[in-house]
């Protein structure tokens, strides 16, 4: 019995160890985003955000299947994320910015990848309405790959799993924490999409585009949705609805003085 007792306290003393260890390296892993001022916990390098975004890339298309076969979309898709790259902070960072228009009629969506790999998918592209609108959702990704979100959900699964190895070395309770770990990584939250609406609206404005465009892609979203079915986009972006205000705030910071409607 006594025994029992010894190894159950060393089992739970290991366990302490290792959920401290991941809590201390989270925290020693904090550092200022050079580009938005934000502090992070991040545990990779550009080079190998960039890395990641590359392998995982031809996986990505391939569940959307594949690009899109008309070059000239794909054309005008790139363009219109280079113009934005061009002219703001994004050509002065080290990411690899690559605009992918995949092949997907049925499912409204837009994502990147960490280190630039950027995607749209057909489905979307042919909902909106201008130029301006296609440079929203590109400008709002590229604020992804800026802010680092991806990165920093890395970061936060490495933590989680270690706690959660952590847990079930301590007392068999990995499984209920290794879930609240999955939960965080489900998508961006709400501050990682308020962040890239915000330098998305910045980037267009800088790009010569009309921000006020970008809440027009918040309305094709939820006349896309109808009264009871919400579009992937929203559940990877959620609140299309939500979201405007914030949108006219940016554009009131960064003192736009072109026409409301484009």
């Amino acid at each position: 019995m006594l025994r029992g007792n010894s190894g159950l306290k060393i089992r739970l003393l290991i366990g302490v160890v290792i959920v401290g260890f991941a809590l201390l390296k989270n925290c020693s892993n904090k550092q200022e985003n050079p580009y938005t001022g934000k502090v992070q916990s991040i545990t990779m390098t550009p080079d190998q955000e960039i890395a990641i975004g590359l392998q995982h890339a031809p996986a990505m298309a391939e569940q959307h299947g594949g690009l899109y076969p008309d070059e000239r979309l794909q054309t005008f898709v790139r363009q219109i994320g280079e113009k934005l790259v061009n002219n703001s902070m994004a050509r002065e960072t080290p990411y690899r910015y690559e605009f992918h228009l995949l092949r997907d009629e049925q499912t409204i969506n837009a994502f990147a990848l960490p280190g630039g790999q950027i995607f749209i998918t057909y489905a979307l592209l042919s909902k909106l309405e201008n130029e301006d609108q296609v440079a929203g959702v590109l400008g709002h990704e590229i604020g992804h790959v800026l802010g680092k979100h991806s990165a920093e959900r890395v970061a936060k699964s490495e933590m989680w799993q270690t706690i959660s190895m952590g847990a079930e070395v301590g007392g068999g309770a990995g499984g209920a924490v290794g879930a609240i770990g999955q939960n965080v990584l489900l998508g961006n939250g709400r501050d990682d999409e308020l962040e890239s609406d915000d330098l998305g609206v910045q980037f267009m404005i800088n790009s010569g585009y009309n921000p006020y465009e970008m809440i027009g892609v918040m309305q094709v979203l939820k006349a896309a949705a109808g009264p009871n079915r919400q579009p992937e986009f929203s559940s990877t972006h959620p609140d299309p609805e939500n979201r405007i205000e914030h949108i006219k705030e940016s554009i009131q910071k960064y003192g736009y003085q072109g026409p409301v409607q484009g």
